[in-house]
């Protein structure tokens, strides 16, 4: 692998760590549960012991949250190419809600490429410091 290919990979994960912050704060659940692998795992900082797995269950999961407005930031994305359709990053979380102190915690994920780009293959969420 390249070295350009190599930053492709890294910069194509860290977008998608953007993308899903973006579109989870605009409660867009079906395209937030599309940058899910198929049989995609996701589970949530403040429950990370509990798996979601699966693209239909993870949008059944964001689907059934009660309405609330937040600001995701991710920051500290590190993304650890292992070939070329396999990759592993982690990042630092704070998500603003406007009614409580920020919650701060990390996601440790895995990503797969597929025929639609890369994807979450696992997005494992832990917080740091809860409200």
């Amino acid at each position: 692998m390249t070295p350009e290919e190599r930053r492709a990979i890294e910069w194509d994960c860290a977008r998608l760590v953007a993308l899903y912050a973006n579109l989870n704060d605009e409660t867009r659940w079906d395209e937030v549960a599309t940058l899910y692998a198929e049989d995609g795992v996701m589970t949530r900082p403040s429950a990370p012991d509990v798996e979601i797995r699966g693209r239909d269950a993870i949008l059944a999961a964001f689907a059934a949250r009660p309405p609330r407005t937040t600001r995701h930031v991710c920051s500290n994305v590190v993304i650890d190419v292992e070939d070329a359709d396999h990759a592993r990053g982690t990042c630092a979380m704070v998500l603003y809600t406007g009614t409580t102190p920020p919650a701060v915690g990390s996601f440790h994920d895995r990503f797969v490429r597929t025929a639609n780009g890369w994807r979450f293959s696992e997005r494992r969420g832990t917080m740091t410091f809860s409200p």
